[in-house]
């Protein structure tokens, strides 16, 4: 069974920055890409950045420059650092193993909130 458990939001003041980190069981970690995704209410679930297994990164446009995505196939963790946060970065952010498909495959995901 997929466990996914993120951790690292909080509040910040738009141009700070935070560090998300997700911790992930219950798959071979090393050759599963892995996702980061976030959402508000009201909106779908977006696609903010993806790396493979073996370290390939792709980003959105809206995170490009600002956010890195990096792993840890050691610990089983991915992470999300995000610099020059901006109000419309506030969202409750998830990691994703890329090709699982179920609700195990979400965690409770971790609020990140930017005030202007």
């Amino acid at each position: 069974q997929v466990q996914l458990m993120e951790s690292g939001g909080g509040l910040v003041q738009a141009g700070g920055s935070l560090r998300l980190s997700c911790s992930a069981s219950g798959l071979i970690f090393s050759i599963n890409g892995m996702d980061w995704y976030r959402q508000v209410p009201g909106k779908q679930r977006e696609l903010v950045a993806s790396i493979t297994g073996r370290g390939r990164v792709n980003y959105a446009d809206s995170a490009k420059g600002r956010f890195t995505i990096s792993r840890d196939n050691a610990k089983h963790t991915v992470s999300l650092q995000m610099n020059d946060l901006k109000p419309e970065d506030t969202a409750v952010y998830y990691c994703h193993p890329t090709a699982c498909i179920g609700a195990e495959c979400w965690g409770p995901g971790t609020q990140v909130t930017v005030s202007s």
